[in-house]
């Protein structure tokens, strides 16, 4: 099995000639390593293929560097740079609206000015007994005050703590905030969670040194690059210090909802401030005190939560922000590495657009870091694009679905297999998870970012399913290309993003990969525009354009996705948090936004199985002159494609099918329809309104992937083959085979300047 000592990651997934692109590296083993760029032309090693395909390359990159161990520092929180300013000089409270997920899992903390190391500062903080103030004096004395009452998961409190050094007396409050719709429990269950108690404090806090933390406190580091540890599960609402005592009344008045006088307030923190029409446009969150003391999320909180005021009359943050004034927090919540940059590589200006990658060897190790080559900005060097979809891969980055999935694997449909990846996935939790994983509190993973290893995203990564998926199979298209010698040129979902329809529009073709399942506004809009203008797309997979995704405004390499109400989905929001923090839009499937694929590329996805795949059989219309000469060569119309290296098929894995009650254009030739598919393959759960037998693939006739050609206005067109096994055919008999001829008759007539018939 390949050893797994070093890895790395880059800070972007394109560049175009005469760019920058660094990679950061960490080995979990001395010496030094061989570091060079290769082209990817193959990445299945499976022996009855091509086998794995890299090309080297040489840049100034090349060569030997000293190896490094680089640690991952997990968990969302907040920081707020105070400078001193929240170190009281007397007497203080805190507040905060607070809504434990995993209450019992040891110390976390909530709101706190605290050093770890120096045992410094005060800190609110939550232990398994219910919360605690911890006043430290930075000389080894540490007071303890706690309510004794444990805090029940999933359930709204108003907690609060305070300090007076005059009578040396310390406090904490709490007091559930629970309405109808806010938290787990409801009014009728009876919650002994009432608390409020005082006692001697011995020790006056000393000044930490060290940033105020919220979700956390400070476990190391300094004031500049502060180590946060003692991360909080859970969401946190209107958090705030006053440099004053609080009287009983004005605690009791908080745990109803309300405000004390502003009288001594040092800091209030709305997260809600700042929701606009498009969402949350910043990681900021704001001191709405007037004291200027605003704070950073890092590593990616939730915000757009639902608050401990949430009436469950709006389901959108944007019409109701008052609502909304909570952040979800996570303990293995990850947006950036933060390693420090290894190496660097300026693009030479004649550098092939195509897919490479950084290739690392230390010992027995090795890993590949993809990234991929723009022709230069603003131009196109081939007729063809091959689209790469990187929001996608995004998606699926470091997934857990077959190790640690519970359903992961009755859906596969046997025993899984698990590569040297997925044991160290497992291992090494702080990775990061995708979108198809749940946090350690048991809520869905809506973030996903570029900047961090990703190991499901390498050239020789076997998938739990038992073979390639998504980036490596992808390759399978990259390598017929360079069989066939086939000029293109590549971009990413990420250059879509940013460049919209003008980046279509350059070519002649755009193809497709496999899998592209994970599609915001701007690339379905920039996707329609170019067709409707009569641009030409062959769509070369499944499953795709499906779930709603939205890019970070400030940081382009993390995306957005919630699972909402509908859809084959790991996991689903809470009520009220379907839409999307960074956009303001609804999540969910784009089906139910009105926008299913088959309006745009005349299939869209029915079944999903990976016991194996099947063939297609031509259909009336493959015989129409008109959609004919799609199947030019094709020696057995009656079993196209039954043969290949996903599933032993080219129609399979997931499918899509053909249907004008979803949107495929009326004058669309259905030309080729697979048939022969096991119960392993069950129609859609957005489909099926009952459950009810017959709903697998030997009865079920919408159970089917489907090769469907349209033309669209001005002699723009759209071929799709409704199968992420297709690609994995193209090879088969040393690219001498149907699923290849249909592949270039499509490509090589929608390549040329001649109207399509």
């Amino acid at each position: 099995m390949q050893k797994t000592n070093i890895h790395g990651y880059s800070d972007r997934p394109s560049v175009a000639p005469g760019e920058t692109i660094r990679f950061f590296v960490s080995a979990s083993e001395p010496g030094s390593y061989r570091a060079d760029v290769v082209r990817l032309v193959n990445g299945d090693t499976n022996p009855a293929g091509p086998g794995f395909k890299e090309m080297p390359v040489e840049t100034s990159l090349s060569g030997e560097y000293p190896g490094r161990f680089q640690p991952i520092h997990p968990g969302s929180h907040v920081v707020v740079d105070d400078r001193g300013r929240l170190h009281p000089g007397g007497a203080f409270a805190l507040h905060a609206y607070v809504y434990p997920t995993t209450p019992a899992k040891g110390r976390q903390g909530l709101i706190t000015r605290w050093s770890g190391p120096r045992k410094a500062g005060y800190a609110l903080v939550l232990d398994a007994e219910g919360p605690a103030l911890l006043l430290g004096d930075g000389r080894g004395q540490v007071a303890v005050v706690a309510s004794g009452k444990p805090l029940l998961p999933s359930v709204w409190y108003s907690i609060a703590a305070g300090f007076d050094p005059a009578a040396g007396r310390a406090w904490v409050a709490q007091t559930p905030v629970v309405n109808s719709v806010n938290s787990l429990l409801g009014p009728v269950c009876p919650i002994d969670g009432d608390a409020f108690v005082e006692a001697r404090a011995d020790a006056v806090p000393a000044d930490a040194g060290v940033p105020l933390v919220m979700a956390g406190w400070v476990e190391s580091g300094d004031a500049s690059r502060p180590i946060v540890g003692g991360h909080f599960n859970g969401k946190l609402d209107r958090p705030k210090i006053y440099g004053r005592a609080l009287g009983r009344e004005e605690v009791l008045a908080l745990g109803a909802g309300g405000e004390p006088a502003a009288e001594g307030l040092l800091a209030r923190w709305d997260f809600a401030a700042g929701i606009g029409a498009n969402g949350i446009a910043t990681d900021r969150v704001a001191d709405v005190s007037g004291s200027g003391l605003g704070g950073s999320c890092v590593n990616l909180p939730m915000r757009a939560a639902t608050g401990f005021n949430w009436r469950g009359r709006e389901e959108s943050f944007v019409h109701a922000p008052g609502e909304y004034g909570a952040i979800h927090f996570h303990d293995d919540d990850i947006e950036d590495c933060g390693w420090l940059p290894d190496l660097e590589l300026v693009v030479p200006a004649g550098m092939k657009s195509d897919v490479y990658a950084l290739r690392v060897r230390l010992g027995e190790s090795e890993d590949h870091v993809p990234f991929f080559v723009l022709p230069p900005r603003g131009r196109a060097t081939a007729k063809i694009l091959f689209l790469v979809p990187t929001a996608s891969y995004l998606a699926y980055a470091n997934d857990h679905i077959v190790a640690e999935v519970p359903v992961g694997q009755a859906i596969v449909g046997h025993t899984p297999v698990l590569d040297a990846n997925d044991f160290h996935l497992v291992a090494h939790p702080e990775l990061g998870l995708s979108t198809y994983d749940h946090h350690t509190d048991g809520s869905g993973v809506c973030f996903s970012t570029w900047r961090r290893p990703i190991l499901t995203m390498r050239p020789k990564a076997r998938h739990g399913t038992g073979t390639v998926w998504q980036f490596p199979a992808d390759l399978h298209l990259v390598e017929w290309l360079n069989a066939k010698s086939i000029t293109y040129d590549v971009a990413t979902d990420h250059d879509l993003e940013r460049e919209g329809a003008d980046l279509l529009r350059r070519y002649r073709v755009v193809l497709t990969g496999t899998h592209p399942e994970y599609t915001s506004t701007r690339m379905l809009d920039a996707f329609e525009s170019y067709l409707a203008g009569g641009g030409r797309t062959m769509y070369l997979g499944a499953n795709g354009f499906y779930w709603i995704t939205s890019f970070h405004p400030e940081k382009p390499w993390v995306i957005e996705v919630r699972k909402a109400e509908s859809g084959s989905r790991a996991w689903q929001a809470s009520p009220g948090e379907y839409y999307h923090a960074t956009t303001g839009e609804r999540g969910g499937i784009w089906r139910n936004r009105a926008r299913p694929p088959q309006k745009i590329f005349g299939v869209g996805f029915t079944a999903e199985g990976f016991d194996r795949s099947s063939h297609y059989v031509r259909m009336p219309d493959g015989l129409d002159p008109r959609a004919a000469w799609i199947l030019d060569g094709v020696e057995r119309p009656e079993r196209i494609g039954d043969f290949g290296l996903v599933g032993g098929g080219a129609a399979g894995y997931e499918i899509d099918r053909y249907e004008l009650a979803l949107g495929t254009p009326p004058g669309a030739f259905l030309v080729a329809s697979s048939e022969g598919h096991s119960d392993d393959y069950p129609h859609v759960v957005e489909e099926i309104m009952f459950n009810y037998p017959g709903l697998g693939g030997t009865q079920d006739p919408q159970v089917r992937a489907d090769i469907v050609y349209f033309k669209t206005p001005r002699d723009g067109a759209v071929f799709s083959v409704g199968s992420i096994a297709w690609c994995g055919s193209l090879a088969h008999a040393g690219h001498d085979n149907d699923v290849s001829r249909i592949t270039a008759n499509v490509l090589t007539r929608f390549a040329a300047d001649a109207p399509l018939p």
